[in-house]
């Protein structure tokens, strides 16, 4: 494994994460092909970014939750092989209620070259650091539909501030907001803008 990847939580201190694709809560309704353990991995930069984003949140009273960091090629092929597969409705109403699953692709929801598989791109949230909880967002992690869009015009006036609040913190520490997902931001200088790469998320020793 490249040195220059590393487990989020040993060089941010603090942050919160739930490895959405380890588990069954996630779009495909199931734990995805490279996610062995619900650990978040990124590269050496990203933690840095997020380590300075975690402090700028801090400031206005929030804490990170993290989703999803690297994410391995053959995780992102398992996504394209679901796409093709018959419709079982079971994680539609929550993820993609007003699209079917290839639409997810065209629209531009999930990609077969995901920035994530550079290792520098991150999906997470806010918290309320007084009373751990969630804050509202008008949507949650990978809801595919407008609704999800920076701008979009069906959240309440709390939840766009809230998005508003997330977008400032990120970008103040150097990350670019993707504009069909809320939760979803790239470092600007991301060490590997051009490698894709495809080792597992595993437990054990720190990556590298």
């Amino acid at each position: 494994m490249n040195a220059e990847f590393a487990f989020v939580d040993e060089l941010v201190p603090g942050i919160r994460w739930d490895a959405k694709y380890a588990t069954w809560d996630n779009f495909t309704g199931k734990p995805v092909d490279g996610y062995l353990a619900n650990r978040i991995v990124g590269t050496r930069a990203l933690c840095a970014g997020l380590h300075h984003a975690q402090e700028e949140a801090a400031s206005r009273g929030f804490g990170l939750l993290v989703w999803d960091g690297y994410r391995p090629q053959r995780a992102v092929d398992r996504f394209l092989r679901w796409s093709h597969e018959p419709e079982d409705g079971r994680t539609k109403q929550r993820h993609y209620p007003r699209i079917d699953r290839a639409a997810m692709f065209r629209q531009g929801y999930v990609a077969t070259r995901s920035g994530h598989s550079r290792g520098s791109t991150v999906d997470l949230t806010l918290y309320d650091l007084a009373t751990g909880e969630l804050v509202r967002m008008g949507g949650h992690h990978d809801l595919m539909d407008p609704v999800s869009h920076h701008g979009a015009r069906r959240v309440a006036p709390t939840e766009a501030e809230n998005r508003a609040h997330l977008r400032a913190v990120m970008e103040t520490a150097g990350f670019v907001p993707y504009a069909s997902e809320w939760w979803h931001y790239t470092l600007q200088d991301e060490p590997f803008p051009d490698t894709y790469f495809d080792f597992p998320v595993t437990t054990g020793a720190t990556p590298g």
